[in-house]
């Protein structure tokens, strides 16, 4: 503990420090899930609306040209709240957010490919997505890193 004159005691720490580190804790904790929430919105919102609508979720791959609509619909899915689920979770979390930033970059370069289009308006704002995208890419790529630091840390390694 620290007095004030900022000497280090040997006292141990009184209960107002140990309320003050549990609300710190907890504050802490809320804030991070709030900021995990946040950065998988769009992918749980997306998978629920994909659910809900699963024609109109077939017909969105279709329109990318991508492989057994169906199937890539489902998996779409799948991908959008397993992934957000482990992440938000706290199980698995470095998986989740490692599949998060592959699925995003794949998407991204799938659906928004602003160089093949003519410059305007449509090209601008196809790029800003495609850039925003690539944020959030780099956001999980981060929760995933951080994620194994911090359970190589809990295990005492290193």
């Amino acid at each position: 503990m620290t007095v004030a004159s900022g000497v280090r005691s040997a006292a141990p720490a009184g209960p107002s420090d140990v309320e003050g580190q549990q609300q710190d804790s907890t504050t802490w904790r809320w804030l991070q899930f709030l900021g995990l929430l946040g950065l998988c919105a769009a992918y749980l919102q997306g998978g629920l609306n994909k659910l809900v609508d699963f024609p109109g979720a077939v017909a969105e791959a279709a329109h990318f040209g991508l492989p057994f609509p169906p199937v890539t619909a489902a998996a779409t899915i799948l991908v959008e709240l397993a992934a957000s689920g482990l992440i938000l979770s706290g199980r698995l979390r470095w998986l989740g957010a490692l599949v998060l930033c592959a699925f995003t970059l794949a998407a991204t370069i799938i659906a928004n490919r602003y160089w093949d289009l003519p410059n305007g308006q449509e090209r601008f704002m196809t790029a800003n997505s495609f850039y925003e995208h690539l944020g959030l890419a780099g956001a999980f790529l981060l929760v995933a890193l951080w994620d194994r630091r911090d359970a190589t840390t809990r295990m005492g390694r290193h």
